[in-house]
């Protein structure tokens, strides 16, 4: 699962959306660009509802990957 967060989205949404998924037990991978950061969640995400991802602060996308079998 990638999270892509909002142009310019503050710090304190990023921290809020990283703690969320570490204390749901996954890994994150931080990727900051100029204008905006992705958050690659690492670990089974079929638990995490993508809507209430998508409704935190900072937060523009989720983009769920699908393992194709």
């Amino acid at each position: 699962m990638l999270i892509i967060t909002k142009t310019h989205a503050p710090e304190e949404a990023l921290d809020q959306v990283k703690e969320y998924l570490i204390n749901h037990g996954f890994d994150i991978h931080q990727s900051t660009g100029a204008n905006r950061t992705i958050i690659g969640v690492i670990g089974n995400t079929e638990t995490l509802d993508e809507k209430d991802i998508e409704a935190m602060p900072g937060v523009s996308q989720v983009v769920r990957i699908r393992k194709d079998d």
